[in-house]
């Protein structure tokens, strides 16, 4: 029964995964589709296979999903199955209605969920969720508006007597380099948050006293490394599924947010990718969606503050806010039922 839990976990986050691509697609492709620097297909073409480039480079936020939320002996195959379920609903509900909402942020809220539904309240480390998760959820946003608009204030001054023509052709070039690098971005944090999970998933199987001797070589991870197939599996699985598209948030972050040219494009997926590159390299889960939204609304602020469309901004929001304790309700919910089916 324990082996059949964990292969459903292993299925559950790979296609976690894949719904984190096609829902957060728009992070890297959506202000270089609506400035029409590359056509849909292309782009997620592009942006898939970057971001399968970026999920390898590192496993830092794989090990603090793992290892930083709760103590992997009190999870069972169950509470990882109850997350990711939680996460993957909440995440099919705001892809439905084109809100781009954290996929990272949805996963850690299940997480809590599950595991306050099986051990209490103080099976979790808030200390964590607060260092780790609420912090970055105000820090992230702040950093990548204030970086972004003194970007588009500097490009602003460097081409105030160049030709328009000049700049937008030159702006379509720049901004097929920053969509590139917002997609690798994307990869080296978000892919990493279902290769902790499965890792976790790992190691409660491991301190559940079953032995591991029938697996091949590698199946487990060893002291805290990453075993290369989660790595190469969650790589493949956002890849593709950024592939699959996601065109109703590039809707909403492409045209809805603001009005965006290919000059104000390169600054925000320069600035986003900045800030989540520097994100993964300490391991932080931050939101790549918070991210990308809030240098879009940089860019566009660095003009005219009416620029930005408040109201849609506003409902954003409240996306952010309401994710992590929707989703923990979500996966709560789905823990008792699982335990129930299955004893915890």
């Amino acid at each position: 029964m324990l082996v059949t839990l964990l292969v459903c976990v292993i299925v559950a986050a790979i296609v976690f995964d894949y719904i984190n691509g096609f829902h957060d697609a728009a992070n890297a492709i959506a202000t270089v589709v609506s400035t029409g620097v590359l056509p849909v297909r292309t782009a997620v073409l592009l942006a898939g296979v970057l971001n399968f480039a970026g999920a390898v480079t590192g496993t830092a936020v794989a090990k603090t999903i793992a290892s930083g939320f709760a103590d992997p002996s009190l999870v069972t195959q169950t509470v990882v199955l109850s997350a990711l379920v939680g996460a993957c609903v909440w995440n099919i509900i705001t892809w439905w209605y084109g809100i781009p909402s954290s996929s990272s942020h949805a996963l850690i809220g299940a997480l809590a969920g599950a595991v306050v539904a099986k051990g209490g309240i103080a099976a979790f480390r808030w200390g964590a969720l607060k260092q780790k998760v609420l912090v970055p959820l105000v820090a992230s946003p702040l950093i990548g508006f204030s970086v972004a608009m003194a970007m588009m204030i500097s490009l602003y001054w460097i081409v105030r007597k160049m030709l328009p023509r000049r700049v937008h052709r030159g702006s379509r070039v720049l901004q097929m380099a920053s969509a590139s690098m917002m997609a690798f971005a994307h990869g080296s944090n978000d892919a990493q948050k279902s290769m902790g999970i499965i890792t976790l998933a790992l190691l409660s199987f491991m301190q559940s006293g079953h032995t591991t001797a029938a697996f091949p070589a590698g199946t487990f991870p060893v002291g805290d490394k990453v075993p290369y197939w989660v790595v190469i599996a969650c790589a493949a699985a956002i890849g593709l599924g950024t592939m699959a598209g996601g065109k109703r948030i590039i809707k909403t972050m492409g045209t809805k947010i603001i009005r965006i040219n290919p000059l104000q494009g390169f600054a925000a997926e320069t600035a986003g990718a900045a800030t989540i590159l520097a994100a993964s390299h300490l391991g932080v889960p931050v939101s790549t969606t918070h991210c990308i939204n809030a240098c879009i609304m940089g860019v566009g602020a660095s003009k005219r503050v009416s620029a930005v469309r408040w109201g849609v901004a506003t409902n954003i929001l409240i996306a952010w806010v309401l994710t992590i304790p929707l989703s923990a309700a979500m996966a709560w919910l789905t823990m008792k039922a699982l335990g129930a089916l299955f004893g915890g």
